[in-house]
């Protein structure tokens, strides 16, 4: 089941797939975050699930969360152009 958030994102990056050309598409399901960003992600994710972020951190982490939920809806975009040109 979507989140409400995906769901908006979902509609407001909808007319990306007209615009995307195939090669965009590629960079962007290829999109991933430096070693430095995954390992403080990890680090965040850690102190999260055991209750240990600050405020700072937590609003940190909340941040990444919602950049991912944006990243993936647009990925998602990006996927389905690449899998219209295939045809």
């Amino acid at each position: 089941m979507k989140s409400i958030e995906s769901s908006v994102l979902d509609q407001v990056f909808s007319p990306l797939e007209k615009s995307l050309t195939p090669e965009a598409a590629r960079i962007l399901v290829n999109l991933r975050a430096d070693r430095k960003l995954q390992k403080r992600v990890d680090r965040l994710a850690s102190k999260n699930t055991e209750g240990r972020l600050t405020a700072k951190e937590h609003a940190e982490y909340s941040t990444i969360v919602h950049a991912n939920n944006v990243i993936a809806v647009m990925q998602a975009k990006a996927r389905a152009v690449l899998l219209a040109h295939q045809k």
